[in-house]
């Protein structure tokens, strides 16, 4: 049975997007021009974490999952995380090659979901961004079996130390092998502008026919 004050809570909290037009004569010549600049001035706003996104999977059974990752690639190639490679995330996308992402960029009104295939990431590409990261978060990709159950936080403390052991400080931390990269190979990228009324701006640019060109189609909100 719900709740009926957590459901009259939840039917009040309403906000109407104000906001400017979005049409196709705004958008980049590229999908992946037009999500640059959009990260851009969220980020120029002062949003947190811009690159934050929304990763869904499905399992073998067909069963959902999502969780909140960090973009740390974006090309005409694709958009890029990078995480453990035995990760549960990641057995879901080497089981079905396939993904979909979302940046929920609310306080601006905004949101970009990305749809396609996936693919690994060359390791040389790996080893750049390996190399970009911090020494600690080195270390934290070394000592964490990523998705598999511990037994509590004085396991990780634990893995952590031998890690920091093994790697002592002053010298390089390479990359793991389990820990690598996925491209998400868009065939569809729709960018949303909220607007009065929910009458929202749909833009999606998507892959047309065997040529692989693009073109851009508006949605109904």
């Amino acid at each position: 049975m719900s709740d009926p004050t957590a459901s009259a809570l939840l039917a009040a909290l309403r906000v109407d997007y104000d906001t400017a037009g979005f049409d196709v004569a705004d958008l980049a010549p590229t999908w992946h021009e037009q999500l640059t600049g959009w990260l851009a001035a969220a980020a120029d706003a002062g949003l947190p974490e811009p690159n934050a996104m929304v990763l869904a999977t499905v399992d073998e059974s067909g069963r959902p999952a999502s969780r909140t990752v960090l973009c740390k690639g974006i090309d005409a190639r694709g958009v890029v995380l990078y995480t453990n490679l035995t990760s549960a995330k990641s057995h879901d996308l080497r089981l079905t090659r396939a993904a979909s992402v979302t940046f929920p960029l609310h306080a601006m009104r905004r949101q970009v979901h990305v749809r396609g295939d996936v693919e690994e990431v060359a390791p040389t590409e790996s080893d750049a961004y390996w190399a970009t990261r911090p020494r600690g978060a080195q270390i934290g990709g070394w000592a964490s079996a990523q998705s598999t159950v511990v037994s509590g936080r004085l396991a990780l403390e634990d893995a952590r130390a031998a890690v920091e052991r093994r790697f002592p400080e002053g010298e390089p931390v390479p990359r793991p092998p389990h820990w690598g990269g996925w491209r998400i190979v868009p065939d569809r990228v729709e960018f949303w502008q909220g607007r009065r009324d929910r009458m929202h701006d749909r833009l999606r640019f998507e892959r047309d026919g065997d040529d692989h060109s693009w073109r851009v189609r508006r949605l109904a909100p």
